[in-house]
């Protein structure tokens, strides 16, 4: 008795032959060339995308140089709106003020 459990024991360590591997050959052969040429396809538009990537990075569109531009006026007039203000408290005063009276006269450059 003890020698037949020992037979069934190996036949559980049997290998178990799959039929459906005989399908999935035949399909992983036609799906693995899409899969390399995919991958392909991403290493030889690599630079590109890095090269664009670049360009962007250093390149300012329109709107950017506008937002700029905008940011710069808001200053410039935030500066001399304090110094008209400055001014105008010196004058009250009696003074002079030689820091900000000549900033107060000075325009917005637009």
């Amino acid at each position: 008795m003890e020698g037949s459990s020992f037979a069934q024991g190996l036949n559980v360590l049997r290998p178990v032959r799959f039929a459906p591997a005989r399908f999935l050959l035949p399909l992983a052969a036609l799906l693995l060339p899409a899969c390399i040429a995919r991958t392909a396809v991403d290493i030889v538009t690599l630079p590109v995308k890095a090269a664009s990537a670049g360009v962007d990075a250093v390149t300012t569109s329109q709107s950017e140089a506008d937002e700029k531009r905008g940011r710069e006026i808001r200053k410039q007039e935030e500066r001399i709106g304090k110094a008209r203000r400055k001014c105008e408290d010196a004058r009250k005063r009696g003074d002079y003020d030689e820091k900000w009276c000549p900033i107060a006269q000075e325009s917005v450059r637009y």
